[in-house]
């Protein structure tokens, strides 16, 4: 596997994928950002969605992205996108956030709590997002936790 350094990312896809704890009403939104050109995840978080003015996880997200030194963001027409990327280089449109799009559907299909339409949910936040962060940890960044499963009986 080969490391990039901070500085060879330049432009980010960006999106928000909807999930639930408990039920509906309790929505979380899980958001990241993959790097354009190598379509890995370079860092996501789980929060809100709050349509006006400055959003929370994504300003959460914007702050574990500042290392990479990136210009350009790649979204849809989200409007917490519009006021939170005024400083960089935002690009809107599906040509260009098809590999992110992909991404949602591959971590809906490995992923059934984010699926939505299903049985399988979470019951509390904290699960949640330990669930869908320890799979994104697994496939994406290739990271070891066997000894985790042993420990929970898993």
């Amino acid at each position: 596997m080969e490391i990039l350094s901070w500085d060879e990312v330049e432009a980010v896809e960006a999106d928000e994928m909807w999930s639930f704890v408990q039920n509906k009403e309790n929505q979380r939104w899980l958001w990241y950002a993959i790097d354009h050109n190598t379509r890995e995840i370079l860092a996501y978080v789980f929060g809100e969605r709050e349509l006006n003015g400055k959003n929370e996880a994504f300003s959460e997200l914007k702050t574990l992205l500042e290392p990479f030194g990136i210009t350009t963001f790649f979204t849809d027409g989200l409007s917490t996108y519009e006021d939170n990327l005024k400083d960089f280089n935002h690009i809107v449109g599906k040509k260009n956030t098809q590999h992110i799009e992909r991404k949602n559907l591959t971590l809906r299909t490995r992923i059934k709590r984010l699926c939505r339409k299903t049985i399988c949910y979470s019951k509390c936040k904290i699960m949640h997002d330990i669930v869908i962060g320890l799979v994104i940890n697994i496939l994406e960044f290739r990271l070891r936790v066997a000894g985790l499963f042993y420990r929970f009986g898993a």
